[in-house]
């Protein structure tokens, strides 16, 4: 028992570490995460030029591409700007599942955030159509948690080739699209364009994917970061 309580908190503690690295160097490189914030607004401003007003269904679409692209550009550089020196450093002083976890919930944090700024700036620009706040707030958490798990599992995946942000989309493609369709369904009934009392069915697939993925990564990625 003393063991299992050793382990698990030696765990958090690397958890908790590179966590913060995380969000160092994040803060070092705010060019990067202005970069995605620059695409968002920018992205918004020429939805809004070119539609002048949006329609409810057209406003739930273009909410989860824009946040579909920008969760590509926010992932796509987890592992690849771990040079090979780096990564054997980290190889010897934690756990893969760690290293892997720790990229995760930033990921994670990091889209829901972005999501969030979407959100706001179409709110500003445009009619806000959401009539059920609460279920579009748990639409954009599941969709950060989603694309988050799924694009740093990817990104792992990739960051081993070559043409890794190549790989990376075709890697994606088949599994980004359930969660896509699943999170268009489930805020088009927050927007009330659909009638769905069913949308706990929503939710489910949404986290057995992420459930999935989590399961997949965690059994892969100790062999891949060995590689």
């Amino acid at each position: 028992m003393q063991k299992v309580i050793s382990k698990s908190k030696i765990m958090f503690n690397e958890l908790w570490f590179l966590l913060k690295k995380e969000i160092m160097l994040e803060w070092r490189q705010k060019y990067a995460i202005g970069g995605i914030f620059l695409y968002v607004a920018a992205t918004i401003f020429v939805v809004y030029i070119a539609f002048i007003k949006i329609q409810p269904n057209v406003w739930n679409v273009m909410f989860w591409i824009i946040s579909l692209f920008a969760a590509i550009n926010a992932v796509v550089k987890s592992f690849v700007q771990e040079s090979g020196a780096r990564q054997l450093y980290y190889y010897q002083l934690a756990n893969p599942t760690a290293i892997l976890l720790s990229k995760m919930i930033y990921n994670i944090g990091l889209l829901l955030v972005i999501n969030v700024l979407t959100y706001f700036l179409f709110s500003v620009v445009t009619e806000n159509p959401v009539k059920l706040a609460d279920q579009f707030w748990l639409a954009m958490l599941l969709g950060s948690l989603g694309f988050g798990i799924m694009f740093t599992f990817v990104a792992a995946i990739s960051s081993k080739a070559n043409n890794s942000s190549t790989l990376m989309a075709i890697l994606s493609f088949p599994i980004v699209l359930p969660i896509l369709l699943s999170l268009v369904k489930f805020t088009a009934n927050a927007l009330g364009l659909i009638t769905d009392t069913a949308t706990y069915k929503d939710i489910i697939i949404l986290l057995s994917i992420d459930a999935i993925l989590l399961s997949l990564a965690f059994i892969l990625f100790p062999y891949i970061w060995r590689d």
